[in-house]
């Protein structure tokens, strides 16, 4: 009769042995195993135990992969979802954002090509005041000719008057000498009146003669130095006119600087201005394309996301797969072992 004394604890040894080495744990192999020590009926009891605590884990891993499976799809859903929600969140933020800076960019191109429209205007108005003024200086550089040569016409008319004057004064002084020497002849004529009193007459009708032709001839000086007098007149008016003229040249000219001045400066501010929105276009360019960036991150992420998606619904069908593959064998397994510790139980009995 065999001995006594086996626990459930070595028939469960003796069990993962058999198993381990690929061999049916049936209720012979199991008692060979211990040494042909242990009642069959012990075994066979502590077998059955075993198989049902084998049985009641298998259950309750097959129901946790059927809760983490459930859990698993809830949870891949719920991804799914708020991840296709963040993608059209992102997507129409982004076309709002894109449809702002390419308005954005839109004003700017047509503030840019007014504000370069209002610089060739301004340039061609600079261009024209510029021609403007430089004809205006060629005709102050004729005015000043002008005036230069009038004023030595008049420097010449009156250095031509002083020497009317000089032959005047000439004139006068020989006229004043003759009157003189008639005088003188006169009075020496009273002595000699009568020796010399045809010769006298004859001298002095000489003298008239010569008086008249002097007195003519002073006539017509006088009338020259009258003349000339007029011309210096209408000279001296003449170089008025031309220096008012001046003046008034000398007017437009700096009123056209002064507009020339204000001309380049709202060229010179349009230029900013130009700079500014240029630097602006610049910054928008440099928005849209970090926002591209941030387009294209939001892409990697969502598909990150889709690919954590995907791993996950991959993983979560191959615990279903292993969990629909495992309970089916483990039951069979369970079961041969019943029905071959039955048959193990009944040949004792029949002994």
């Amino acid at each position: 009769m065999a001995r006594g004394g086996i626990s459930k604890a070595l028939v469960m040894q003796a069990r993962q042995a058999l198993l381990a080495r690929g061999e049916h744990p049936s209720i012979d192999a199991v008692r060979i195993e211990l040494g042909n020590t242990g009642s069959k009926t012990t075994i066979h009891r502590y077998l059955k135990e075993l198989e049902e605590s084998e049985v009641g884990q298998t259950e309750n891993a097959a129901s946790l992969s059927e809760e983490l499976g459930r859990l698993v799809a809830a949870l891949a859903g719920r991804l799914q979802g708020e991840a296709d929600e963040q993608v059209e969140r992102m997507r129409e933020r982004f076309a709002e954002e894109r449809t702002r800076l390419e308005e954005q960019l839109r004003l700017a191109e047509e503030r840019g090509q007014q504000l370069e429209a209002g610089v060739a205007a301004l340039t061609e108005q600079l261009q024209g005041e510029s021609d403007s003024h430089r004809q205006a200086r060629e005709r102050l550089q004729q005015l000043e000719v002008e005036q230069a040569r009038l004023l030595q016409a008049n420097q010449d008319q009156a250095m031509r008057l002083r020497e009317r004057d000089e032959q005047i004064r000439s004139l006068e002084e020989k006229h004043r000498h003759s009157r003189d020497a008639l005088e003188h002849y006169r009075q020496a004529s009273k002595e000699q009146r009568e020796q010399e009193q045809r010769r006298h007459e004859a001298q002095m009708q000489q003298l008239q003669m010569e008086l008249r032709q002097l007195q003519q001839t002073l006539i017509l000086k006088q009338d020259e130095v009258t003349q000339l007098n007029r011309a210096n007149e209408r000279l001296a008016s003449e170089n008025g006119y031309r220096a008012k003229e001046l003046g008034e040249q000398h007017d437009r000219l700096e009123r056209q600087a002064g507009e020339l001045a204000m001309l380049r400066n709202e060229l010179a501010q349009s230029q900013a201005a130009r700079e500014v929105l240029l630097e602006r276009l610049g910054l928008l360019q440099s928005e849209t394309t970090e926002l591209k960036a941030a387009l294209a991150t939001q892409r990697q992420e969502t598909q990150a996301l889709h690919i954590g998606l995907a791993a996950a619904t991959t993983e979560v069908q191959l615990l279903r797969q292993a969990a629909a593959s495992m309970a089916p064998g483990e039951v069979s397994a369970g079961e041969s072992e019943t029905q071959t510790s039955d048959t193990a139980a009944k040949r004792p009995e029949e002994a």
